[in-house]
């Protein structure tokens, strides 16, 4: 593997781990020349996959296209590059494993959404504000009531499926009395 930093062809490996989702290796590497540390990525090589555009423009699927954006909407927010790429990972393995030819820019677009959304929902308007093209405030509006009213639905319910608090705090089975930590 050729060193980033001097140009070198020839380097070893230091440490070798898979990625969280599991759908690569992720390589430190020590160049045999100038002795500097560098990281790179081995990946399956895939058949390649075309987006379909709005418009019906039809692109590869390219990856860095979805990290570009991510970086972009997280920029100064405590997020870190292992969390953008987990997302980009996560979305790149939705596009491959469905096994389709043409996957639309939509559903990527809404997956990132999605992942981007339990992250940081700072990013997640940010995101949002260039892919679905707010063009004004009232746009901005809506995308924060929606993501309000979603924050509290997902309150409710967790406390409904989550019951009144601790399993001391609820009511004993029928027929039978609480008596200090016991019940008879």
């Amino acid at each position: 593997m050729r060193c980033q930093y001097c140009g070198y062809l020839d380097s070893r490996v230091i440490d070798s781990r898979p990625t969280e989702e599991g759908s690569s290796i992720r390589r430190r590497r020590e160049c045999l020349r100038c002795g500097r540390r560098f990281t790179t990525y081995e990946k399956i090589e895939t058949s390649p996959v075309m987006v379909v555009k709005k418009d019906m423009r039809r692109e590869m699927f390219n990856p860095e296209k979805i990290k570009k954006g991510l970086l972009l909407a997280c920029q100064k927010r405590p997020i870190s590059m292992k969390d953008i790429d987990g997302i980009v990972e996560k979305v790149e393995k939705l596009v491959h494993s469905s096994g389709e030819d043409e996957f639309s820019s939509r559903r990527i677009g809404e997956a990132v959404m999605d992942h981007l959304r339990e992250l940081d929902e700072v990013a997640y308007v940010r995101f949002a504000s260039v892919y679905r093209q707010f063009t004004d405030v009232s746009s901005f509006m809506d995308e924060l009531n929606r993501l309000i009213l979603d924050g509290k639905a997902r309150q409710e319910e967790k406390q409904a499926g989550y019951g009144r608090g601790s399993r001391e705090d609820q009511d004993p089975p029928m027929g039978r009395v609480l008596h200090g930590d016991r019940a008879e």
